[in-house]
């Protein structure tokens, strides 16, 4: 498929459904289709690590990188969901939208390591939960599983306040870490503990490049 503008994937990305009653404990909250946009246009006009390539996507939701990285040439998508009502949700914006995407129900951190999936993608793209609430240390997991998955690069989005400490992680787990891009997060109020309408919180949007190798 023929990648197309950013502002006609944004369209796209638009119409997708997201989650009916967001599980707290999970983080789930949608990436917003102008953060995924803008992020998958980066991943394929920079790096080219879309467009024919077998990508996962963890922690998939309702589809919203999954679908976009279809959008943008990727030769095969799965997703990874350990939530079955969001899992659900992503088969059916997958059939309304006649994309062939896959959605396995797993637990991210608990299923794919050492699982067969190892290096059986070319790119992991994820918006992994950041680690708040009970889920401390959870986007530094979804990176690891992500590494293991991959063949060439993993993106992902991490709070900007905990740079260094991801930077130093990624060196420490043997992958050369580039921040691509930083952005303005909205999240909208999805709970009841939500005071406001809605925050914007500072993400960095980086790039993980695997080492080389012969194969």
């Amino acid at each position: 498929m023929a990648r197309i503008k950013l502002k006609k994937l944004e369209e796209f990305l638009q119409g997708i459904d997201g989650f009916e009653d967001p599980k707290i404990l999970l983080e789930q909250y949608q990436t917003p289709p102008h953060i995924a946009s803008c992020m998958l246009y980066e991943i394929q006009s920079q790096f080219g690590d879309l467009e024919g390539k077998v990508v996962a996507d963890l922690g998939c939701g309702s589809g919203m990188l999954s679908i976009g990285s279809f959008l943008l040439g990727a030769a095969h998508t799965v997703g990874f969901e350990i939530d079955p009502d969001a899992a659900s949700i992503f088969v059916e914006n997958a059939t309304e939208m006649e994309i062939p995407i896959d959605c396995i129900l797993s637990d991210v951190t608990r299923d794919l390591p050492e699982s067969r999936f190892g290096k059986a993608f070319d790119t992991v793209v994820m918006n992994p939960p950041f680690g708040t609430k009970k889920n401390v240390g959870m986007d530094m997991k979804f990176l690891e599983v992500g590494i293991f998955l991959a063949r060439t690069a993993v993106y992902s989005l991490h709070k900007s306040s905990t740079r260094d400490f991801v930077k130093k992680s990624a060196i420490q787990l043997g992958v050369e870490p580039k921040i691509v891009a930083q952005l303005r997060y909205n999240i909208d109020a999805a709970y009841k503990f939500h005071k406001k309408k809605s925050v914007d919180i500072d993400v960095d949007f980086w790039r993980f490049q695997l080492p080389k190798t012969d194969l």
